[in-house]
């Protein structure tokens, strides 16, 4: 290894890594399957696949070629040298309008390609649902299909002609007429033709084998197209020019309601002779919402296309017509189409999880049959999981009769293993009944290509080895996939993982308890890789900034599997590449709802740091900011406030501060409030505590409010700016409701034998007395024996207020600060799970919006009549929901919608040394361009401290929470 290592060093211009995050990063795809790889090579240009080539056949070294990684077979992993084309070779080289042509390199991402296209009213026809990720060197090493099947084909109806090196470094241009066949080929296929022309099924979707029938004279001896698909196994893909076609200037999506999943399927195939654009249909199982969707089961996805949108709905509604439906509905609007077909997207990861929670996986992910005979398989694929006691939830292209399902298979003790093949051949030979094929988009790699056989005879498989032997005569390239494979039961990913539960501090009650469980979440599904912020979507910023996949979230779930493993990563919560992955974690939580299988890095990132620094010194900004709270509290109790701001605005003594306490220089420490909001709020209470008891001896009674609520002092609010507490209480009392803030003395509660309440009291003045904290900044570093010391006080304040007996009567605790509010909703009961109290507490937050729209639902907030700009906190996006929020900013008039991603600096992050470039770069790719775009007269909206202080010190901007904007408008109509 050292030698071959040696060699790539040399003769390579691209990265060579051999270190255990390289290797640990490639172990897995998104299936089932896991190889750890000698080494990794980001190749700059096709000279670099050539020395990579020659190096690995000198040494006897295998080489896979790997994209997004998204293959769901196991086709892109491999023991010897991945070759990464997603680093540099991912160009869009050029295109042509006229003729309507693209030349690619293998790491571009579809969407790039897609985007250049779409000026010219192009588009590149196949788009698999992970279209944000996968490249066009994967989708042609796999021949992918994507929804627009129906109408455009598969990836080979668009590939014109590759360059291509094969193992033994000639280099090839693989077109029609035989062009840049490799030498012996030709002869092969002459000899075979009979069997080329019977052996190969004839429906849309057959991906399994070698596409060979490609080869036969009357299909144009088509080499570029009967290479696609052979994932990797013949040579090496530098260049592609594949054929773009004509997008449709307006599109319409007709959803179509059905009772089940079987009638959709059975009317599929009679919706084809309309032209349709897609047929995809899914089942009211993997549906998180049907809110939505028209009345139904199951659905059918129907997309028509015309050159103006009445045109397009007049198709859409013609297919309703023609369709027999329950219910239907047709979308015009691009953004409500978005909407829908997320729905459609999300569902390869939504189906890893059964409605009860238990896992799925794939295996049989994408069978194809003739799409006259999908609702019979279908039938006759339901009785065979039952006959095998399996669930799965089918999904997919109903229209060219390939079905996706992820099924609950037990991958990890021996019988449920022995159940998944046994499971395999039979449905194996059930699949062939129908005339259909093993593979319908994803490719056999090992999960499927040993049942090859079962599909097309011992002698089309042995045909098959043959050509490999033609192509690749020392097996060097992808070895095991498609022929002489591996059994499709070994190189199982979760093998290697521990059997017992891992000790934890967090209760991951979502998993079971099981930290491993947390960690199996990630399937490689790799949406966290999309390379451009979506929407308001916000996973996952820091693989935004960085483009190196151990800043993704997957990339930092294979890197916590292969800690679990202990195979190459062997020093368990030790580990410095765990931990370097994770520095650059944000913490923002967006993995928590944009991953469509809910892996919360931040949880999993707190988790690890806990057990990493656990009895070792900590970094120092894990001492300055995770202990934040006490720091202030500090000089809230010595008043010197004043002092400290004072010494932070001379230059040398900030500087030594910041050094000292593992601050980044670039950043400015920001001031300490001179009075914090508690103080402001006793000096308030106490007045109208005077004027009341005037009023009461005058003999005036005034009504009560129709709620009360308890305000809850976050640290920001209270040290930082007291002005958003203010304006809340001014807003939520014109609101009509009256405002508290959480209790600050430890009142008893008291129970009989029987559980029963029997006081509740306590002196206020000997009494405990302290502050109630969510926890944060001790969690988000990962000192979680102190959080959860911090958060047992708060409960203990809050004891009296979180009795079961109060559940009705208790007033709801209002929370300023998104990321304090998030912290209460989910690390709260996650990390005293056995404290019934927590979940208590968690379902008493309210937003600031969320206790006007609930509480005071006929008030009529102030009319402010702005535009806006600013940015959805994170936490906001993943936890709560802003949905409240915008309704009220609607009702006031502020128009403009805010921008998604994350600030950058989140909480400690941003302020930590060395964050500060991704800092920024996670603030440039929406924040600061919105509101540098924004007009004159916008207002500035960010309810986040953090996101406040962000834009104020590298925009010289100052957001507002929106509360501070109502209380404003309140004070200029003179309420």
């Amino acid at each position: 290894m050292a030698d071959l290592q040696a060699e790539l060093r040399r003769t390579v211009r691209g990265e060579v890594g051999f270190d255990v995050t390289s290797r640990a990063l490639m172990t897995m795809d998104a299936s089932n399957y896991r190889r750890v790889p000698l080494g990794v090579v980001a190749p700059r240009d096709a000279d670099d696949v050539a020395a990579t080539l020659a190096a690995c056949r000198a040494h006897g070294v295998p080489v896979v070629a790997r994209g997004g990684g998204t293959s769901i077979a196991g086709q892109a992993t491999g023991t010897g040298v991945v070759l990464d084309f997603t680093r540099h070779m991912n160009g869009l080289v050029s295109l042509d309008p006229a003729s309507r042509t693209a030349v690619v390199q293998p790491g571009l991402v579809l969407d790039r390609l897609q985007q250049a296209a779409a000026p010219h009213g192009l588009r590149f026809g196949p788009d698999p649902s992970t279209h944000s990720r996968c490249t066009l060197g994967g989708m042609i090493g796999n021949n992918s299909c994507g929804s627009h099947s129906v109408a455009w084909g598969t990836t080979a109806d668009s590939v014109s002609e590759l360059s291509v090196i094969t193992a033994r470094g000639d280099l090839l241009r693989p077109g029609r007429d035989w062009a840049g066949a490799p030498e012996g080929l030709r002869p092969l296929v002459d000899a075979e033709l009979a069997r080329l022309r019977t052996g190969f099924p004839d429906l849309p979707r057959r991906i399994s084998g070698y596409a060979l029938d490609a080869l036969l004279p009357e299909n144009g001896a088509d080499v570029a197209r009967s290479f696609c698909g052979s994932e990797g196994t013949l040579g090496i893909l530098t260049e592609a020019v594949v054929r773009l076609v004509e997008a449709p200037r307006a599109r319409a999506l007709a959803v179509l309601g059905y009772a089940d999943e079987s009638a959709a399927a059975e009317a599929a195939a009679g919706l084809l002779i309309h032209g349709p654009l897609t047929v995809e249909g899914m089942a009211a199982d993997l549906v998180r919402s049907t809110a939505d969707l028209p009345r139904g089961g199951a659905w059918l996805f129907v997309e028509t296309g015309g050159d103006t949108e009445a045109e397009a709905r007049a198709r859409a509604e013609t297919i309703v017509r023609a369709a027999d439906v329950l219910d239907a509905l047709v979308v015009t609007e691009a953004a409500s189409q978005r909407a829908l077909w997320r729905i459609r997207e999300d569902a390869s990861g939504t189906a890893t999880r059964m409605p009860d929670g238990s896992e799925a996986w794939p295996g049989w992910e994408d069978c194809a049959v003739p799409p006259a005979r999908l609702g019979a398989y279908l039938r006759d694929f339901r009785g065979l999981l039952v006959a095998h006691g399996l669930r799965g939830t089918p999904y997919g292209h109903f229209g060219d009769g390939c079905i996706h399902v992820r099924i609950d298979f037990d991958l990890l003790t021996e019988p449920g293993v022995a159940r998944f093949r046994h499971f395999s051949e039979e449905l194996a030979e059930l699949v062939a009944a129908h005339g259909g094929s093993l593979s319908g988009e994803h490719g056999d790699g090992q999960a499927r290509a040993e049942l090859l056989p079962k599909m097309y005879g011992a002698e089309m498989v042995s045909l098959f080895e043959r050509v490999k032997g033609v192509w690749d005569p020392d097996d060097l390239l992808n070895p095991g996939m498609l022929v002489r494979p591996a059994p499709l039961d070994t190189n199982l990913r979760f093998s290697v993982l521990p059997r017992k539960p891992v000790d934890v501090v967090f209760g991951y009650p979502s998993d079971g308890g099981d930290f491993s469980a947390a960690v199996r979440r990630c399937v490689g599904v790799a949406k966290c890789r999309t390379t451009e912020a979506n929407g308001s979507s916000v996973m996952c910023p820091s693989f935004r900034a960085t483009g190196d996949e151990q800043h993704s979230t997957r990339g930092r779930a294979r890197l916590l599997h292969e800690m679990l493993a202990g195979e190459l990563v062997t020093d368990g919560w030790q580990s410095t590449e765990v931990r370097d992955a994770l520095d650059l974690c944000l913490s923002c939580k967006g993995c928590r709802t944009d991953c469509p299988v809910g892996v919360d890095m931040a949880t999993y990132k707190a988790e690890f740091l806990h057990h990493h620094y656990e009895g070792r010194r900590r970094p120092a900004a894990h001492y300055a900011m995770g202990r934040l709270p006490r720091w202030l509290r500090l000089v809230e109790r010595t008043r010197t406030a004043w002092l400290v701001n004072s010494l932070a605005s001379v230059r040398p003594l900030a500087a030594l501060a910041k050094r000292l306490g593992g601050i980044a220089g670039e950043r400015g420490i920001p001031g300490v409030a001179g009075e914090t909001f508690t103080r402001w709020w006793s000096r308030r209470f106490r007045k109208q505590l005077r004027q009341s008891l005037a009023a009461w001896k005058a003999g005036e009674r005034a009504g009560g409010p129709s709620h009360v609520v308890q305000l809850w002092p976050d640290t920001f609010t209270e040290h930082f700016a007291p002005s958003v507490g203010k304006a809340a209480v001014r807003v939520l009392e014109a609101a009509g409701l009256g405002v508290m803030l959480t209790p600050h003395v430890r009142m008893t509660v008291k129970r009989t034998a029987e559980g029963d309440i029997s006081s509740v009291g306590g002196n206020p003045w000997l009494s405990r007395r302290g502050r109630v904290c969510c926890g944060l900044t001790y969690t988000s570093t990962g000192q979680l024996d102190r959080a959860r010391e911090v958060l047992r006080g708060t409960l203990d304040l809050l004891d009296a207020h979180l009795v079961p007996e109060l559940d009705d009567d208790r007033a709801p605790i209002v929370v300023l600060e998104p990321s304090c509010a998030a912290a209460l909703r989910t690390d709260l009961p996650e990390l005293l799970p056995d404290d019934p109290r927590a979940a208590r507490l968690a379902a008493s937050v309210l937003t600031f919006a969320e206790a006007l729209e609930r509480l005071a639902p006929d008030w009529t907030p102030p009319r402010v009549d702005r535009p806006t700009v600013g940015q959805t906190h994170c936490h906001q996006h993943a936890v709560l929901g802003d949905a409240p929020d915008r309704r009220l900013r609607e009702a006031a008039g502020l128009t403009g919608e805010l921008a998604g991603g994350c600030c950058g600096l989140a909480g400690n992050f941003g302020f930590e040394k060395g964050h500060y470039e991704v800092s920024t770069a996670c603030a440039e790719e929406q924040l600061l361009p919105a509101v540098r775009q924004a007009p004159e007269d916008a207002l500035v909206l960010a309810d986040g401290f953090s996101c406040r202080t962000q834009l104020e010190q590298l925009a010289g901007v100052r957001g507002r929470h929106l509360a501070e904007v109502l209380a404003d408008a309140l004070e200029g109509e003179g309420k």
